[in-house]
């Protein structure tokens, strides 16, 4: 089992930023992808942004690209989420997510596709 805990959500404005952080413990061996996704009240979960466990190749969603940074710092077992020029529409639930590759250095963005879920941290942006 791999327990996650997100940190570091808020209330920002438009045009601001924060970092949000998810501290992987348990059987992190089994954590060889990390991701965060997002979901909005009334919208699906969608990804944001995953990464390898050697941060080989990391995805981002089209809408965060340029502004959102996914890191990884496995010395702490933690996953970091850089989010700068926050909008509205980045509003939602984040959530951190850990799983298994589908190939070396190769991680999906399908929430469906990842086992060990954080509780969530809320991000909420104002105009």
């Amino acid at each position: 089992q791999v327990q996650l805990v997100e940190s570091g959500g808020g209330s920002v404005k438009a045009g601001g930023s924060l970092r949000i952080s998810c501290a992987a413990s348990g059987d992190t061996y089994r954590a060889e992808c990390m991701g965060w996704f997002r979901q909005a009240p009334g919208k699906e979960r969608e990804g944001v942004a995953q990464v390898d466990r050697d941060s080989t190749m990391p995805l981002y969603a089209e809408s965060v690209k340029g502004r959102f940074t996914i890191a990884q710092d496995n010395a702490k077992n933690t996953a970091y989420l850089q989010m700068n020029s926050l909008q509205p529409e980045d509003t939602a639930m984040y959530y951190c997510a850990a799983g298994l590759s589908w190939a070396v250095g190769r991680c999906s963005t399908r929430p469906s596709d990842y086992t060990y879920w954080g509780q969530g941290t809320q991000v909420t942006v104002s105009s």
